[in-house]
């Protein structure tokens, strides 16, 4: 097998984004993922390492690779103290349809 013969992240997305199982779970998964991806991209901009990081939110390292891959949601607590710590904002809207998550 050859690089080109490697499938591309756009075509497996695509191929899933017909998969309702796929679907649900990408929904119910969102509101971590974009918290993720905010810390992530906090900490990459202020080149801080995951060690740094949780010593300025008084964290531990590991609870920030959690944050940062999106597996678990945070509590509001968590979303306080990174509101707190790193100046940035949250806004949760709880509504029939899910949770949303907005800058």
């Amino acid at each position: 097998m050859t690089l080109s013969d490697l499938k591309t992240h756009q075509t497996v997305v695509a191929e899933h984004m017909e998969d309702p199982e796929y679907l649900a779970e990408r929904e119910r998964t969102r509101f971590a993922h974009e918290v993720a991806m905010k810390v992530l991209s906090y900490r990459i901009e202020h080149g801080l390492s995951q060690r740094a990081l949780a010593q300025q939110l008084a964290m531990k390292q590991p609870a920030i690779a959690r944050l940062e891959a999106g597996d678990v949601t945070p509590s509001i607590d968590t979303l306080l103290r990174l509101s707190r710590g790193l100046g940035m904002g949250f806004h949760v809207d709880v509504t029939p349809g899910g949770i949303a998550l907005t800058a």
